[in-house]
């Protein structure tokens, strides 16, 4: 009987120590933390099971090939909801981070700052809210943050500029304010980084601060988020200073108080005259009409209206199947791009006012900001930033001087103009065909980088089934063969369009180049039949001496699935975008990043 126990106590310890050495380990657990507050619309994490020995075989995890510790999490792309749970802080050799483009929202965990060997964050375009942990600076490895088109707001922490290695940051379209710390690399980053945040201001957007009072800002900035100490001073001293600047500031608020009084003296005659000239012209035109969107346009209504109500054929700076376009240039030389649509050709008010509606709500990065609207009598009227290089048909076919688009940023331009086709395509609603993908569509701003234009008028998506319209538009070389033949616009067109600009990048050539249209192709059957005969160097542009062999066939293959006959063998412009990403940005440094665990596979 002894015996018989002796056995069932060692068999029974055998079984419990050869379950507990296979369970899970602490990084798994802390992963299914992390999926409990997660949204998994798709169902993406569903082998992700306790009963796993280590989580390195589960969607989107990779691992450290040594000690099996989780390495990367790349969840991009896969509409998942929720939050991002603390328990990530526990993932301690965690170096990469991607989960962009989902419908995260909540705060970014303060316990980010335990992964100390973090060397990427990708968590653009959610909606997270709150502001940035200043623990992020303490991660000394880190290189890129991207942070972008999210809903975060406050002050952007000092701390940051402790990330030396830091040499990509985006924290674009969110709702930062105050002043951008001038501290270590956070000095080195420009206007690009913090574009479309509003109430930021300091040297790299080139913006001045200015204090309640709006006196400019003149102090100096304190070296981390912690107030610096003061220097002791002796209370004779601090007595004289503040005496002496309560005398100043007295001074300067008599001064004030007199060129105030001055002042508005002669605004009254300038008022009254004002007045009667505005007074007229509103009883000429009364149906006279001036919206502006996301509360950026800091003119006077009337001040606008009569600026555009001058501009004349000197200002005309393109036109387009919609309308011609205008540049208006403002008293204090703020300039913007205005384009007039007939009343002719604008159809239906009620139609036109809601497109309208859904246009002054979108903002991203890489599309034209609408930045208004005006109705007169004779014409409707958008107003839209003034992008100063102009196209990339001019930029890439008319312009003789010497800065020429390398590869480089050709890439940059493909790469951006994607995100924006995708942002009307999956992230807008009701869905936006654009219809008119072109390369004079694409318009460049300083840094050559992209905004997608005239989208304003393109019918929107309304049937969830079909997902169509009936209307044709376009330009002749960048038009889907199904929709010459039936008229019917989806976003596969859209993507056909796509891979025609991406060829115009890569080949330096317009659609309807001479060179094959008189030998009866198209520029993609000209490309296949180059492909076939192995004639790569005929089909890169000359001028693009820095491009590599690898890049360039990547990309021919990327507008050769775009361009497919069969709209259903195209992939969506998301999918395209990934495709762009994963080979024109690198991510990571090689020692780290294991391309068989990119965001794609």
């Amino acid at each position: 009987m002894g015996l018989r126990i002796l056995i069932f106590f060692a068999l029974f310890a055998t079984t419990i120590f050869s379950k507990s050495s296979l369970s899970l380990t602490p990084d798994g657990f802390s992963l299914l933390e992390m999926r409990t507050v997660l949204n998994d619309t798709k169902n993406v994490l569903s082998n992700w099971n306790y009963s796993d020995e280590s989580p390195c075989g589960w969607t989107g995890i990779s691992c450290h090939p040594n000690d099996q510790r989780v390495q990367s999490i790349n969840l991009p792309y896969m509409q998942l909801g929720g939050i991002i749970a603390p328990s990530i802080g526990k993932l301690t050799r965690l170096q990469r981070l991607a989960l962009h483009e989902n419908s995260l929202h909540g705060v970014i965990p303060n316990e980010i700052g335990n992964c100390s060997e973090l060397r990427a964050i990708y968590l653009r375009a959610n909606y997270l809210q709150g502001g940035i942990p200043s623990d992020i600076g303490n991660l000394s490895m880190l290189t890129i943050l991207d942070l972008s088109s999210n809903s975060l707001r406050g002050a952007i922490p000092s701390s940051l500029g402790r990330l030396r290695h830091l040499h990509h940051l985006n924290l674009s379209t969110n709702f930062f304010s105050g002043e951008i710390p001038d501290v270590g690399v956070l000095s080195t980053f420009g206007n690009k980084s913090f574009i479309g945040n509003l109430d930021l201001c300091g040297q790299q957007v080139v913006k001045l601060c200015r204090t309640s009072m709006g006196f400019p800002v003149v102090l100096p900035h304190a070296e981390s988020d912690e107030a610096a100490v003061p220097t002791k001073r002796s209370s004779h001293y601090v007595r004289a200073a503040v005496i002496g600047a309560i005398s100043t500031l007295g001074f300067v608020l008599i001064v004030l108080f007199i060129f105030l009084w001055v002042w508005l003296l002669s605004k009254k005659e300038r008022a009254a005259k004002k007045y009667t000239e505005v007074k007229k012209q509103v009883y000429k035109e009364p149906s006279a009409k001036l919206i502006t969107f996301h509360g950026d346009l800091p003119y006077p209504s009337c001040e606008l209206i009569e600026k555009i109500e001058s501009l004349d054929e000197e200002d005309v700076v393109g036109a387009g199947g919609f309308g011609t376009v205008y540049r208006m240039v403002m008293n204090d030389c703020g300039t913007f791009a205005v384009k007039r649509i007939d009343r002719s050709r604008e159809g239906s008010d009620q139609v036109f006012e809601r497109e309208l509606e859904i246009l002054g709500s979108i903002k991203h990065i890489n599309l034209v900001n609408l930045r208004g609207y005006c109705r007169l009598p004779t014409a409707r009227l958008l107003i839209y930033d003034y992008l100063v290089m102009g196209s990339l048909d001019n930029f890439l076919h008319e312009r003789v001087d010497d800065r020429l688009l390398n590869w480089n940023a050709r890439l940059k331009i493909a790469l951006g103009s994607a995100r924006g086709v995708a942002y009307l395509h999956h992230d807008c609603s009701p869905k936006i065909v654009h219809r008119d993908i072109k390369s004079s569509n694409i318009l460049l701003d300083e840094n050559l980088e992209p905004r997608v234009s005239d989208f304003g008028l393109a019918k929107l998506l309304v049937d969830e089934e079909a997902h169509v319209t009936t209307v044709v538009a376009g330009t002749f070389g960048y038009l889907a063969p199904e929709y010459l033949q039936s008229g019917r616009a989806t976003e596969k067109s859209d993507v056909y369009s796509f891979g025609v600009l991406l060829l115009e990048l890569v080949t330096g050539k317009r659609p309807t180049d001479p060179s094959f249209v008189n030998r009866g192709l198209n520029v993609v059957g000209w490309m296949n039949t180059l492909l076939k005969e192995n004639r790569l160097e005929d089909i890169l542009d000359k001028r693009c001496t820095d491009a590599d062999v690898e890049t360039v066939e990547a990309i021919l293959e990327i507008a050769a699935r775009c361009t497919d006959a069969n709209p259903d063998d195209r992939p969506s412009m998301q999918q395209v975008l990934q495709y762009l990403e994963q080979e024109v940005m690198s991510p990571c440094p090689s020692d780290f990043y294991d391309e068989s665990h990119s965001d794609y596979s």
